[in-house]
């Protein structure tokens, strides 16, 4: 009997987790049909042209293409708050009620375990459209990973050259259970198929223990056999930046845009991402739920000798 979520409508098919997911997806014969802004090659899928942020683009592109379920993995590309919230928000309210005229019993989102502690504003546009999507009376699952290997693939050169690995302090007050696209990308499809996923909020991480950033230079010096040296750098750096050019952004977007970057990188200069316990006060790493089997080691390694294909970090680089 064939299952009940085999057509899927995919939102994010060409960025770095949604590519990764459409694979999955069509290794195990689901029917694919991913929407995109523009056209462009995405081999064995339906594709659908159209901007997520334009609900009647959105209905004259879908037409009457039916679907069971669709998968969300957008995102803003700067955590703006306008783009976040025409993104994390808007574009995936719209996404949903194109999915419930389209007949779809599921909605699976792809959110972000920061979103635990909101302090800036694409976590909040998250948590508004998590809420509007558990409200909307669709069975749903929200997906909130820990961080991305690419997102720790940022230094990897630098070691590489001879450089110090920088960290924030002493490169231990943070950590995370990285994941690899590869290994969330079969929690997603997982995830689809099973009833306990139903209407559930899963955080999820990669294999083995918490790493801290410090761990993770400790990883690259021994894989690439350069001698160990850490700079620290303070995190206090982005709170004045952060002071200097707010009140200028009243005035200037490009120094409001600029305000809004320096206070994410101070959330994620002194914030772990693993599933916090608000009762004690403190994230939990022994409760943070792993997956997979590809390692921050495994991934170190072939990066070291394949390089960084598909993993550049672009506007998201710290260093």
């Amino acid at each position: 009997m064939e299952s009940p979520t085999r057509r899927i409508l995919l939102a994010g098919a060409t960025g770095y987790i949604g590519a990764a997911v459409a694979r999955e997806l069509l290794a195990r014969d689901f029917d694919v049909v991913a929407i995109a802004r523009r056209e462009t090659d995405l081999p064995d899928l339906e594709l659908k042209v159209a901007c997520l942020d334009d609900a009647r683009q959105l209905t004259a592109a879908l037409g009457d293409t039916r679907i069971d379920a669709a998968v969300s993995c957008i995102a803003s590309r700067s955590g703006t708050p306008e783009d976040a919230w025409r993104v994390d928000y808007e574009a995936n309210r719209n996404l949903l009620g194109l999915a419930q005229k389209a007949g779809a019993s599921r909605f699976l989102l792809l959110s972000a375990i920061c979103v635990q502690k909101p302090r800036l504003a694409f976590q909040h546009a998250k948590l508004a459209f998590e809420r509007e999507l558990a409200d909307s009376g669709i069975d749903f699952t929200i997906v909130r990973p820990t961080a991305f290997f690419k997102s720790l693939s940022g230094q990897i050169e630098r070691v590489r050259a001879g450089k110090p690995f920088l960290v924030f302090g002493d490169g231990t007050e943070t950590a995370c259970k990285p994941i690899g696209e590869a290994d969330l990308a079969r929690f997603i499809a997982d995830s689809l198929g099973n009833p306990a996923a139903r209407n559930r909020i899963l955080p999820i991480g990669g294999p083995g223990e918490a790493i801290s950033p410090r761990q993770q230079g400790e990883l690259l010096f021994e894989l690439t056999g350069m001698p160990i040296a850490f700079r620290s750098v303070p995190p206090g750096m982005f709170t004045i930046a952060h002071r200097l050019l707010a009140p200028i952004g009243r005035i200037w977007p490009a120094a409001r845009r600029k305000a809004e970057l320096a206070r994410i990188g101070h959330y994620y200069a002194t914030e772990s991402m693993l599933l916090w316990d608000a009762d004690q006060g403190r994230y939990d790493a022994d409760a943070t739920p792993s997956t997979g089997t590809t390692t921050l080691r495994d991934f170190y390694a072939h990066a070291l000798e394949h390089g960084l294909d598909g993993q550049a970090l672009g506007d998201h680089k710290v260093f």
